[in-house]
């Protein structure tokens, strides 16, 4: 996308949280409507995009993977027009820097990044979307971290990754048997580059991840971008096998702790399963539950007409409070 010009300004972050280099915000205008630039975090600099205006709040839209960028979301500037939608591509992925330091992939790293995206763009009273990883670090970010989000969107994610490696090994027997031997098989064999276990992940990527054929194409560009250190080191090889920082996460017994307003999104076909974001439901006091009985993990793609009317009127009806 061409660049039209460029500023640089100065935004400040709360004092005592970050360096000073941190509250460095560089901007690059790419359209009417759409500002782009560089943010400072902890390991190094982060771009975001901003997108739209209205009346409504800001709406903050956190990416999965982890290392999957921004690309696959971007169905959300749909809600531009009623409010700004900001998008980063966290550390390590998309258009951010690549640090080679695998001492930086922790959830605590992460969830200080998001802090100071947060305090660069100067925003006090603003909406959180965060879907999959995202919804995990959303979660850990508002049960750990003191803001004025008005509102909390966990789309297609868990609270606990011991029960989610329990989620997939249990779906995977759902799969027809051929697949779930290349699975098993290259999985133990450490052969997960050969041409069948990629076709078995294929599979399983299109019955759980999302339906609908062919993939969009930001979903395929945020695949191209992805991070893979970052998902190998706080996953694993896969999420057969999770082993990396994060595999014991779990925030499920916190989350009656969790005092925004909270709108929490499930899929039929999702890998996260939606029995497992029903009970996540039931936990957050006065949260809302909405179950889209088309979906795998990605209802912005899949469903997109009730996904925009859901979040919609949700935003709205927090927007004032």
């Amino acid at each position: 996308m061409r660049t039209l010009f460029s500023q640089a300004e100065s935004v400040s972050c709360k004092e005592g949280d970050f360096p000073a280099s941190c509250r460095r915000l560089h901007y690059h205008q790419l359209a009417m409507t759409q500002l782009a630039g560089t943010i400072p975090v902890p390991g190094g600099d982060v771009w975001f995009k901003r997108v739209g205006g209205g009346p409504g709040l800001p709406l903050l839209a956190v990416h999965g993977g982890p290392g999957l960028p921004h690309n696959y979301i971007s169905s959300l500037e749909r809600l531009a027009d009623e409010r700004e939608v900001i998008f980063w591509d966290q550390l390590g992925c998309g258009h951010s820097d690549r640090p080679s330091n695998v001492e930086l992939w922790t959830m605590e790293r992460s969830v200080a990044e998001m802090d100071a995206v947060i305090h660069a763009l100067g925003l006090n009273r603003f909406h959180i979307f965060g879907n999959s990883w995202g919804g995990m670090l959303v979660q850990q970010y508002a049960l750990d971290v003191t803001s004025e989000a008005a509102s909390l969107t966990i789309s297609n994610s868990i609270a606990s990754i011991p029960r989610f490696s329990e989620m997939v090994d249990r779906l995977k027997t759902q799969l027809d048997p051929a697949t779930q031997s290349a699975i098993d098989r290259h999985e133990a064999a450490g052969t997960t580059y050969s041409a069948e276990y990629q076709a078995a992940i294929r599979t399983w990527n299109e019955t759980y991840l999302c339906r609908q054929l062919p993939w969009p194409t930001e979903l395929q560009e945020a695949f191209q971008g992805m991070g893979a250190e970052i998902f190998e080191t706080m996953f694993g090889p896969s999420d057969f096998r999770i082993v990396g920082t994060i595999r014991s996460w779990d925030v499920f017994d916190r989350l009656p702790e969790v005092s925004l307003p909270t709108l929490v999104l499930a899929g039929r076909f999702d890998e996260c399963a939606p029995e497992h974001m029903w009970e996540m439901h039931r936990r957050i006091d006065g949260s809302q539950f909405e179950l889209f009985e088309s979906t795998a993990h990605m209802p912005f793609i899949e469903e997109p007409r009730r996904f925009d009317q859901v979040m919609r009127d949700f935003l709205r009806s927090h927007d004032n409070l």
